[in-house]
């Protein structure tokens, strides 16, 4: 028997191909976005230390309430927004389970659903497989920003719900406060959610601020804001997040929450409530990856590749017009079998493959590492 596919459009995903590509090559792999580096120790010897104290067995289904409290007290210092730990605060396997469990919850047959492109390649699935209809806005280099008057003509009486990423994947644009203040006039009055995939929200440059949709009570109360735990420690294998919302939203997540995964890793819940005592931590980690984006950026302006604006996460994405015509897929690939470094091509993240010759390159690695790619690069 062969089932019917409910995705028949849909493969396996870029970041898998580019990466298997990289092993099976030995090509440095600056494709997928996890750091070759590791979590801080202090972190590990917590883990450690829970599992040796017998947190071993499954958490409520929430998430321990000791790390809830934890993420309500930190993102009220940061954005003034009160989240109350118990109702409106879930822990998840990972930003992308909260992203599928938040638009499951939410999105009915023929509802419609704004994503702007290029776009993180899980959200438009999640979609089509709840019956509901993507509504693609794409998005153009260098700055990738949004056209409000056009996310105008897309609204209609069945759009269900915005999706938004700032810091943004692929392009590592971020909103501006011009961006709220389109956004909040287009919602006001409207039965529209907000999805908001903030997991880089610690990763974002040159004094700039993270606006958050907690920062504005009137986005605050018709949004999912999404998380990760693995992005803010180096820890990506973990498949830690959470998910943020009002408490009536956050009782329909549940409902999907506790059938999908029920709970995650009760040790790891248990250090990382002890480990966010710590608040330097987290403040100081934009100085630590624009450190990391500016050394990069230095290395790849001696390469023939244009650089793109980098304001936030861990992505620098460069133009590659200079060097060949070569659709970008084609070139990603050669470039990883020729020259020994994997990217990912940006037109993976459009839903109709469009093409504008730019690669993604991940900066969230070791000094050395970054140093042999570039030597490999400035062959090119």
């Amino acid at each position: 028997m062969i089932p019917v596919s409910k995705l028949p459009q849909t493969g396996t995903t870029i970041f898998t191909v580019m990466s298997a590509l990289a092993n099976e090559v030995g090509a440095i792999n600056l494709s997928q976005g996890f750091p070759d580096y590791e979590c801080p120790a202090e972190l590990v010897e917590l883990v450690n230390t829970a599992m040796k104290n017998g947190h071993n067995q499954y958490a409520p289904m929430a998430g321990l309430l000791a790390l809830r409290e934890r993420i309500a007290n930190k993102t009220e210092k940061l954005y003034g927004a009160v989240y109350n730990p118990e109702t409106e605060i879930t822990i998840t396997a990972g930003g992308t389970q909260a992203i599928f469990t938040a638009i499951s919850a939410t999105i009915h047959p023929n509802d419609e659903v704004i994503v702007f492109e290029p776009a993180y390649d899980c959200y438009a699935p999640a979609i089509k497989l709840m019956g509901g209809t993507v509504k693609s806005l794409a998005l153009e280099p260098p700055d990738y920003r949004i056209p409000w008057e056009m996310v105008k003509r897309l609204i209609s009486a069945h759009t269900r719900m915005i999706i938004l990423n700032s810091p943004h994947n692929p392009s590592a644009t971020i909103l501006h406060e011009e961006d709220i203040e389109q956004l909040s006039a287009i919602v006001k009055n409207r039965d529209i959610l907000i999805l908001s995939d903030e997991v880089y929200e610690h990763l974002i440059y040159d004094g700039q601020t993270h606006r958050s949709m907690a920062r504005y009570p009137e986005l605050q109360q018709r949004s999912f804001i999404v998380a990760s735990f693995g992005k803010l420690f180096h820890s990506t294998g973990w498949k830690l997040g959470y998910c943020m919302a009002p408490a009536a939203f956050m009782n329909e997540f549940r409902k999907i929450h506790q059938y999908m995964v029920f709970s995650v890793n009760t040790p790891m819940q248990v250090a990382i409530a002890e480990f966010l005592k710590q608040e330097d931590y987290y403040l100081n980690l934009s100085k630590f990856f624009e450190e990391k984006r500016d050394y990069f950026r230095q290395g790849m302006a001696q390469t023939k590749f244009e650089l793109l604006p980098c304001s936030g996460s861990y992505f620098q994405s460069v133009s590659y017009r200079n060097i060949t015509d070569e659709k970008d897929t084609d070139f990603a690939i050669r470039l990883t079998k020729e020259f020994g470094v994997a990217s990912i091509p940006t037109s993976a993240f459009y839903n109709k493959g469009i093409d504008h010759h730019v690669l993604r390159f991940c900066f969230a690695k070791k000094a050395e590492t970054l140093d042999r790619a570039i030597e490999k690069l400035l062959k090119i």
